[in-house]
């Protein structure tokens, strides 16, 4: 599945936004502008019009983050969802049924936990039923 270069541009944006506001440096210049600006505020009296702005500005950057943080978890699971399935697949003792389980129903999910669960306790319990 090919993807527009729009999309590919805008993933690679949004993994730059997420590389630099990931970084404790960024962490430092966010509390020092919020110092900054708290002091301004003070100085000039707290004007309602400037907290309008201020509360504008952090919603926006809010829900950006939102979607910057969401893209990027996304795609970091579906990779790491890629290499498990790599495992499974070339491990000759995985049980295969195991690869794409993400999208089974509810029901196969919990009998597959409780299979795990129970091969688990036999292994514990030292029993041969492994």
């Amino acid at each position: 599945m090919e993807q527009s270069v729009f999309a590919r541009r805008m993933s690679r944006v949004l993994h730059a936004i997420s590389e630099l506001t990931s970084r404790s440096a960024m962490t430092v210049v966010v509390v020092v502008l919020l110092c900054v600006f708290g002091v301004a505020l003070a100085v000039q009296g707290f004007p309602t019009r400037w907290e309008a702005i201020f509360s504008t500005v952090s919603g926006a950057v809010t829900l950006v983050m939102l979607f910057v943080v969401q893209h990027t978890q996304g795609r970091n699971q579906r990779v790491l969802q890629l290499k498990l399935d790599e495992l499974i697949r070339t491990s000759p003792q995985a049980d295969d049924h195991l690869v794409h389980l993400e999208v089974a129903d509810d029901s196969e999910l919990l009998n597959r936990e409780q299979d795990q669960l129970a091969h688990h306790e036999a292994v514990r319990d030292g029993s041969d039923e492994v």
